[in-house]
């Protein structure tokens, strides 16, 4: 295994846009439809930048290691805008070199055409929900697009952007092996870089648990699900996609997102925007942040220097266990040396059961989940962490 960077003192920035043309049913994120909001977004704006200061006066000089446009549909954000983001990011951390700089967008006609203006205010990588390529299932997951608008968004992208990643989601109901093996198939024939492929998971107070609660339709059981599972596996490997996390899938190493191999790794990065979640290095100690939920409280909350509901000390030993869920997730995995300072051996206790049942490996000094841990990581990571 080749060494494993260190995130160092550098920060990432997360930036959270909350609009959506349209709230999905299975989506559990901090969401608001976006219509007549034009002067609260202008507000929303200068609370970020405002934001993003007054973090820079806590952290003190940093380097930048990346920024990531999330929501919600940072693509619907006005393009000056997201160009005011990255360029006060940049003055208030230096970058050592090229910045990866993500907007995750949806694959409509309309966004498409501001997939050129959103690439000239910096963005040099799409995250692009595509979730499907068949128009029953776009429907049923709500999406407000189409199989086709998708593939031309695809298309646009390909063009305007250096990086395209895309996101899709399997184990929606009728779904078999066969139907996701030939749509993942015709997905690869689009030529991105990057793909993140995601089990539909039915969370209590979205549309869909509601749904699923009075019994309107199942979702996938376990045995189906694992079915599902290792078709991905299977023909992203054989495509020549590494697996080089539980949900994402890259071209070789240089098209891994930057920004999340950051925070895996256990990098400091800032959360601006509603609801957004940090991690920083305050005064010596791990500080877990999480913003104003609500757009008027956030913007209240900057302008009294207040955006946080909630800023927690993490313990020495919370930090770590937090960089173990993380690190596992990965094939880095994570030092043994970070096990062994949390009390673990690779001869004894949990860890030695969970490397004897090979469902996790050792090798050149880390830990790393195998391909039998990885299918069950969250079983793993509790017998681990018990």
């Amino acid at each position: 295994m080749p060494s494993v960077p260190d995130p160092g003192s550098d920060v990432a920035v997360y930036v959270h846009w909350p609009y959506c043309a349209r709230i999905c049913p299975y989506c559990d994120f901090n969401v608001v439809r976006d219509r007549g909001r034009s002067e609260e977004q202008a507000r929303l704006v200068a609370a970020i930048l405002n934001d993003l200061e007054r973090q820079a006066g806590l952290t003190g000089p940093r380097g930048l290691a990346s920024i990531f446009f999330g929501g919600g549909t940072p693509s619907l954000m006005a393009p000056d805008a997201v160009a005011a983001v990255i360029e006060r990011a940049r003055e208030l951390f230096t970058p050592a070199g090229p910045v990866e700089i993500t907007l995750e967008a949806n694959p409509t006609d309309a966004e498409a055409d501001r997939f050129a203006a959103l690439a000239a205010a910096g963005v040099n990588r799409l995250s692009m929900g595509v979730q499907a390529l068949d128009d029953a299932a776009l429907a049923f997951l709500g999406r407000n697009h189409s199989a086709e608008e998708a593939r031309r968004a695809v298309g646009v992208a390909r063009t305007a952007f250096p990086r395209l990643s895309i996101d899709l989601i399997y184990a929606w109901p009728g779904q078999t092996p066969d139907g996701w093996r030939g749509e993942l198939t015709e997905a690869l024939a689009l030529g991105f870089e990057h793909v993140s492929p995601y089990q539909l998971t039915i969370e209590p107070t979205t549309a869909f648990g509601r749904a699923v609660a009075r019994g309107a339709w199942a979702p996938a059981d376990d045995d189906l699900a694992a079915d599902l599972y290792e078709t991905t596996q299977r023909v992203l490997r054989d495509a020549g996609f590494e697996a080089y996390e539980v949900s994402n899938h890259a071209r070789g190493a240089e098209a891994r997102s930057a920004h999340n191999m950051h925070v895996w790794r256990g990098g400091d990065y800032l959360g601006v925007g509603p609801g957004a979640h940090g991690r920083l290095t305050l005064a010596g100690a791990r500080t877990a942040t999480v913003a104003h939920r609500s757009i008027g409280d956030y913007v209240g909350g900057v302008a009294a220097a207040a955006p946080w509901a909630e800023r927690e000390t993490q313990s020495p030993l919370e930090a770590a266990e937090e960089r173990v869920l993380l690190g596992l997730r990965t094939v880095e995995g994570v030092s043994m040396g970070l096990l062994s300072g949390l009390g673990l051996s690779s001869s004894a206790g949990p860890l030695g059961g969970l490397i004897e049942d090979g469902f996790l490996a050792v090798s050149n000094g880390r830990v790393a989940a195998t391909v039998a841990g990885r299918s069950v990581l969250d079983s793993v990571l509790k017998a681990l962490l018990v």
